[in-house]
């Protein structure tokens, strides 16, 4: 792992030099792809706006100013804007991708029960979905990315305890959704 210090170098050098940047990018598009792709659910979209992400990056690089927030921070908020333009640009017309149709892989677990927890993960993902965009990349960036509150924080620009209660709240809003859709099922069977 790197320092903060290096990182600031790092990031200074690629202003001018491609290899620099290249370093950059093989130091996020890992989790740059991670974060998109659990916000839009289909793996060649994910690619495609990853790809996105990182060319805006080099071509706006010169502009970045540190401002004691770590690097990663500016490119999450280019990946965060290219998926809202994304989503509304597709808000008109439902799209199914086979990412949402496979959600289990092949196992040798019985049909019904692969069947039931591919149900489970689609409910999941919808709700997850539905939420507000800054609730999204709390639960990507907590669960996907395994980051801490603090770096939360810097990365959505609040402290850790707002980060801290934002994600309790989510956590809450996320009971309840499956909870009152699991009644909805359960009236239905009836």
């Amino acid at each position: 792992m790197t320092s903060p210090e290096d990182e600031v170098e790092l990031v200074a050098r690629a202003k001018a030099d491609a290899a620099a940047f290249g370093v950059l990018y093989e130091r996020y598009v890992g989790r740059i792809y991670n974060y998109i792709y659990y916000r839009i659910g289909d793996r060649h979209e994910a690619e495609d706006l990853t790809a996105r992400t990182f060319q805006r990056a080099m071509a706006h690089i010169v502009r970045y100013d540190e401002r004691g927030l770590p690097f990663s921070a500016w490119l999450y908020r280019i990946a965060h804007n290219l998926v809202a333009n994304w989503h509304r640009d597709r808000s008109r017309r439902q799209v199914l991708g086979l990412d949402d149709i496979v959600l289990v892989g092949l196992s040798r677990e019985r049909p019904e029960s692969v069947a039931e927890v591919n149900e489970e993960h689609k409910r999941l993902l919808t709700a997850i979905r539905q939420l507000p965009a800054e609730r999204q990349q709390l639960l990507i960036l907590k669960f996907a990315e395994r980051m801490s509150n603090a770096d939360i924080g810097k990365i959505m620009g609040r402290s850790e305890g707002a980060i801290k209660s934002l994600y309790h709240r989510t956590l809450l809003s996320l009971r309840d959704e499956l909870g009152l859709e699991n009644m909805a099922r359960e009236e239905q069977t009836r």
